[in-house]
């Protein structure tokens, strides 16, 4: 009897995020000044809110870096590029005069708003043809993923 062949999910899945980037690129207008790197910034700061302090919307490049999961200089270089065109800004900290804050500028927010108009367009393209049931196992099956290769190697 045969046994069925494991899918090559390494190909797949590279080949994917590579269609995925691509696609997103194609789209240039609809970023409004933003590259796709800098989406996950633009997202991360939109979704803490708008608070009446205007502090509270901000985060620290330490914050921001665990929760993009990069390293602090890589968000230091983001957010210089993304400061230089206004969609965020730097801030003094509250409590911390050592410590700097971004957060998103109106410019920021408006190219926040315009990239999750796109992505979700993109990701209703991608639903396309699945059940519930099926999408479901494909975002546990991603979430899996991320979290087996976060772990430390046993070797």
């Amino acid at each position: 009897m045969a046994t069925a062949k494991t899918p090559r999910f390494v190909f797949l899945v590279n080949r994917a995020q590579r269609a995925m980037m691509r696609w997103i690129e194609s789209r240039p207008a609809a970023w409004d000044g933003a590259s796709a790197a800098q989406a996950g910034l633009l997202f991360l700061l939109a979704g803490r809110g708008s608070a009446p302090d205007a502090a509270a919307d901000a985060a620290s490049i330490g914050e921001i870096a665990a929760a993009l999961e990069v390293a602090p200089a890589a968000v230091t270089n983001l957010s210089k590029r993304m400061e230089a065109t206004r969609l965020v800004e730097r801030i003094a900290d509250a409590h911390d005069a050592r410590m700097t804050r971004l957060r998103l500028t109106p410019a920021g927010v408006a190219a926040s708003l315009q990239a999750k108009t796109v992505l979700a367009d993109l990701n209703a393209k991608l639903c396309r043809g699945f059940s519930p049931e099926e999408l479901r196992t494909v975002a546990r099956w991603l979430d899996h993923s991320a979290s087996v290769l976060s772990e430390p190697d046993e070797s």
